[in-house]
């Protein structure tokens, strides 16, 4: 074989690879890309916010003794059903009995004391009326400096009666304080309700609320007409819900059963609760009360419950699924002025390129473009359209990791049924 005849040879080698070559690479940019596909259309769409709690009557008071001691009867039991002023339990009360007794014989002892300086007052006060009268008849018969004795005399008893008058009241204070611990040795209802808790037994001793208010907590009443179910709703959620809306409630005690509720009273400050990662931020939730309008008789408090408390509504509105809506980055500003971000147009503080929402929307020739939006509420499952989209055109809906790797421009085809595989098997049908 001669030398040109290899060099002719080669040539046609390298020529043929190259185009395979682009063959290839002209192919693998021509691969279409396997999405789900879905139309623009109206739907009834309503925004909500789901939060856990439980059930706690709305009114209730833990009753708790003013005074310590045993308590010596105890009239109720827990599930009773009582009335305001009814009676509950008796404490001991000889202690506080004999403390009236001494309070009630100090009374006396002062009231004497009284009497005796308001004779003294009386008669010191005549002594020197009398010396005065003389005074004046016959200077030489009371001297000057007797006379103001007499006047200084009467003006101490006047101060020693004014005193034992004192001292009577505040022996009076001690006896009406006295009878009022007594009367505390006596524990009635302050309301009418359930007896919901009951940590005493006849016997065990009563100990001051002051001291300490868990240990000195007796019984729990409840009203159990109207409950209610504290949620905590995380702070992103919050700020969409406002008083009177409406809630579904669900209650684990009775799993087959949905209740009605409304939003009654939203709390202004957070409770604060360290979060479930190793960083140490915290997690910010507000307590939320959602009344219920229907609740079952045999309801008890501290039933766990999840809340559905809806927040918006849209009827035949123009939606997109959830999955659709995607971020792009450093993509090109719409024009200088504005740019959509995350469903709400906002001014450009940028120049050049910053991350926007959109879809993927398909065109005539099987190609994916990928549009700005501006959206609204979400549903479970759709968001609700309000710039960018019209009813009738097609736009990417799927899978979540096509949406992700989708380019602009690219090609794209939907399975046909053939090629769907069934769930069961993971097999071609």
């Amino acid at each position: 074989m001669t030398r040109t005849v290899k060099i002719v040879i080669g040539g046609a080698f390298i020529v043929g690879a190259s185009a395979l070559g682009y063959m290839s690479y002209k192919k693998g940019q021509t691969k279409a890309v396997e999405v789900r596909t879905e139309a623009v259309e109206a739907r009834d769409l309503v925004a909500s916010v789901t939060a856990s709690g439980q059930i706690q009557p709305k009114t209730k008071v833990d009753v708790s003794a003013d005074v310590t001691g045993k308590i010596v009867r105890l009239a109720v039991k827990e599930g009773d059903m009582v009335k305001k002023g009814q009676f509950l339990l008796q404490i001991d009360p000889e202690q506080v009995t004999a403390a009236l007794q001494r309070s009630e014989a100090g009374l006396a002892s002062t009231r004497a004391q009284a009497a005796q300086a308001r004779a003294n007052l009386i008669q010191a006060q005549k002594n020197f009326e009398r010396s005065e009268n003389i005074k004046k008849q016959s200077p030489t018969l009371v001297s000057d400096d007797q006379l103001e004795q007499l006047r200084t005399q009467a003006e101490v008893t006047k101060a020693q009666f004014e005193a034992a008058t004192f001292g009577v009241e505040q022996a009076v204070a001690s006896v009406r304080d006295a009878k009022q611990a007594l009367s505390r040795t006596t524990i009635i209802a302050p309301m009418s309700g359930k007896i919901t808790r009951l940590n005493v037994e006849e016997g065990e001793t009563a100990i001051m609320g002051t001291l300490n208010k868990d240990a000195a907590t007796l019984l729990t009443i409840s009203d159990m007409s109207v409950l209610e179910t504290k949620v905590k709703v995380d702070e992103t959620d919050v700020a969409r819900i406002s008083v009177g809306d409406s809630a579904l409630i669900q209650i684990d005690a009775f799993p087959d059963t949905t209740f009605i509720g409304k939003v009654v009273e939203i709390s202004n400050s957070s409770v604060t609760k360290a979060a479930a990662s190793n960083t140490g931020d915290q997690a910010i939730d507000y307590e939320v009360r959602v009344q219920l309008l229907n609740p079952p008789s045999d309801t008890r408090p501290d039933f766990s419950a999840t809340a559905k408390i809806v927040t918006a509504s849209r009827t035949k509105v123009l939606s997109i699924p959830i999955i659709a809506l995607t971020v792009r980055e450093n993509e090109k500003l719409p024009n200088a002025d504005t740019a959509v971000t995350v469903g709400r147009a906002q001014p450009a503080k940028e120049v050049g390129k910053r991350d926007i929402e959109g879809v993927f929307v398909v065109g005539t020739d099987n190609k994916v473009s990928f549009r700005t939006v501006k959206v609204g509420i979400a549903g479970e499952r759709h968001f609700e359209v309000l710039e960018g989209l019209k009813a009738g055109e097609t736009i990417v809906a799927g899978t979540y990791q096509a949406i992700r790797e989708l380019k602009d421009g690219a090609l794209i085809r939907t399975p046909k049924p053939e090629e769907k595989k069934t769930p069961a098997t993971g097999k071609k049908p």
